[in-house]
């Protein structure tokens, strides 16, 4: 194929993809079209034979404006999954060697109840980082949390609040209705409400009384 092409096309992507005619297909012709100066159906025509002559290709077909419909022998697919299947590697390099790459997980708001959306992007993440540590990254992991002072400080000044609100387990578990991970869980609804409706609510500290020291014995 390179003897028919100058070295500047030779070496352009074959622009080889899964195709749903054959095995793969090739849409180069139409790509080099300009370059060759000729139309992508003829580049096609001289392409062909050329590809046909590889041994581990059982036909080489040509559609449409100038794609070539691509056949694998085989054979050819044993051979090259026995080859990989005896190495460690499987036949995959460590392409991504000295990258340093950095994963970001769920990133929940923990104040909150975790829900299937956090699962998700957790279980990607950590696939992804498998992959990328396959190939040889260096992969720093990271489940950013937020802010969370700010979360719990709206909680526990809304509590301070409303001690009309039920939220321990003593206090709820009789319901059947919630536990107390859920009733947080409103309580903390409630509170972001009150703190960006009421710039007061920000502001407001309620102090704490410290424990007696305990008793020596």
């Amino acid at each position: 194929m390179a003897a028919e092409l100058t070295a500047e096309l030779a070496e352009q992507d074959p622009l080889v993809r899964r195709s749903d005619h054959a095995d793969f297909q090739s849409n180069v012709a139409l790509a080099l079209a300009k370059k060759a100066r000729e139309k992508p159906r003829d580049l096609a025509q001289r392409l062909q034979p050329h590809l046909a002559a590889v041994p581990w290709l059982t036909g080489v077909e040509l559609s449409g404006p100038g794609f070539l419909n691509i056949t694998v022998a085989d054979r050819a697919i044993t051979k090259q999954l026995t080859q990989r299947a005896e190495q460690p590697r499987l036949g995959v390099a460590e392409s991504q060697s000295r990258q340093v790459v950095v994963v970001d997980y769920s990133a929940p708001n923990i104040a909150k109840e975790m829900h299937v959306g956090h699962l998700r992007s957790t279980l990607i993440g950590d696939a992804l980082v498998r992959i990328l540590g396959f190939l040889g990254a260096e992969v720093v992991r990271q489940n950013h949390v937020g802010d969370w002072g700010t979360q719990f400080g709206m909680l526990i000044q809304y509590i301070f609040e409303h001690p009309e609100a039920s939220w321990r387990n003593t206090e709820v578990g009789d319901t059947g209705r919630e536990d107390a991970t859920s009733a947080l869980d409103a309580l903390y609804r409630a509170a972001r409400a009150e703190f960006d409706a009421d710039a007061a609510f920000k502001e407001r500290r309620e102090p704490v009384t410290p424990c007696s020291p305990r008793k020596s014995s």
